[in-house]
């Protein structure tokens, strides 16, 4: 009764009415489509990962990427980001091929 009453009047052989669509651009800045923000969260090397490799670099001065990622039991290419945000944050200094604490 109520699905009725709620079509009487709808023409069933008329065409929806439909809106024209219109291209969206892509756009370079913005948000990406996981919804996640930069800039947000921790500040980068703040981790457990950075606070292990910064006592990795304590224990053994000079330990390189490779000894450090084996000694992690982790990828080396996680480790050329965590290393010079250490190093920008002015904990260790590369010399080298190896890394120090800075004094």
């Amino acid at each position: 009764d109520a699905a009725e009453r709620a079509l009487s009047g709808v023409n069933a052989t008329a065409a929806p009415a439909t809106t024209p669509r219109t291209r969206r651009s892509k756009s370079t800045g913005g948000s990406s489509s996981s919804g996640r923000r930069r800039g947000g969260g921790r500040p980068k090397g703040s981790g457990t990962r950075g606070t292990q490799a910064l006592e990795l670099v304590r224990a053994k001065p000079g330990i390189t990427i490779p000894e450090l990622a084996e000694a992690m039991e982790i990828q080396q290419n996680y480790l050329y980001r965590v290393m010079p945000d250490l190093s920008e944050q002015g904990l260790v200094v590369k010399s080298g091929r190896g890394w120090h604490v800075k004094e």
